[in-house]
């Protein structure tokens, strides 16, 4: 069977990290001043990443592949990366619960005499130990990877929301303004962005906050976009750019996870910026994924 992955070229790189908001699998990182696929396992070969290098360093290839080989590929691709490759590779595998490929590489190291460079890390790991043939068990650190993939349990928390939301109270009025509000649906000169406060949230916030209407929305007009899930992130740039030059907006306030992958809203916001010819200011909100206010600031 043929596979379609990425291929960097590591001359024409130059580390920015503009790809990675653009891998929807996380099997991108930046690697001592590189970026790296550090999972052949998880890239889709789909090249979403590309249209983000602004240096042509990342290209499709083409190759026939038998059934994914866990040694193969760290003997073929990550273990010439060096030490931190293959920690972020180990990562990646136990953020998306691959235990037995991650047994494989464990293996695959004591085989090759590699070291693992996780071996001294003493961080509890919540993910179940992986014993390497020649070795004792391996507590793997759990950190690294896209926290934005990774599956987390909250509910310990839902006592405090169900203890709240019994009490008796006057249900909060809606504070929407529009319809639609998808940026790829939504028209950028609708009269309802015409000289208004652009609230441009990414898809998560709103469930991540509890009071989400109240604290952001009251007063503004509303675009939501996912910068890792969407496609035509250069639609969003021009219709972003014809709301600030045709629909005269006053001020963008952009509401974003903690995760690495939403920062590419602001990225669209920065180009879009660039691209009109007026200056609208802009402000940062940074949303924890318990709907914490980690940032807010004007940009």
């Amino acid at each position: 069977m043929k596979r379609q992955i990425i291929s960097i070229d590591e001359k024409k790189c130059t580390g920015c990290g503009d790809c990675i908001p653009g891998c929807p699998e996380g099997a991108l990182q930046v690697i001592d001043g590189k970026a790296r696929l550090v999972s052949d396992l998880f890239c889709d070969g789909l090249g979403a990443c590309i249209g983000h290098c602004p240096t042509g360093a990342m290209t499709i290839e083409s190759r026939e592949a038998v059934p994914y080989d866990e040694k193969r590929v760290m003997h073929e691709s990550i273990a010439k990366g060096g030490a931190n490759v293959i920690a972020a590779h180990l990562r990646h595998l136990i953020d998306h619960g691959q235990n037995d490929f991650l047994q494989e590489a464990l293996d695959y190291l004591d085989e090759a005499g590699i070291a693992n460079p996780l071996e001294q890390q003493l961080v509890e790991s919540h993910q179940p130990e992986v014993q390497s043939s020649n070795r004792a068990n391996h507590h793997v650190h759990h950190g690294g990877g896209c926290p934005g993939s990774k599956m987390m349990d909250f509910s310990s928390n839902g006592s405090r929301a169900t203890s709240s939301a019994s009490l008796p109270a006057q249900p909060r009025e809606s504070a929407l303004r529009q319809w639609p509000i998808q940026l790829h649906l939504v028209s950028p000169i609708a009269p309802y962005y015409q000289r208004s406060d652009l609230l441009l949230a990414a898809d998560c916030a709103a469930f991540a906050v509890g009071d989400f209407h109240g604290a952001f929305m009251s007063g503004k007009s509303l675009a939501i976009a996912c910068p890792k899930l969407d496609s035509g992130m250069e639609i969003y740039v021009e219709k972003l750019v014809a709301m600030i030059d045709m629909a005269h907006l006053n001020t963008i306030t952009v509401a974003i996870m903690e995760v690495p992958c939403c920062g590419g809203l602001m990225s669209i916001v920065a180009e879009a910026l660039q691209k009109a010819s007026r200056k609208v200011p802009v402000k940062k909100v940074v949303i924890s994924l318990q709907g914490e206010i980690l940032l807010e600031e004007w940009v």
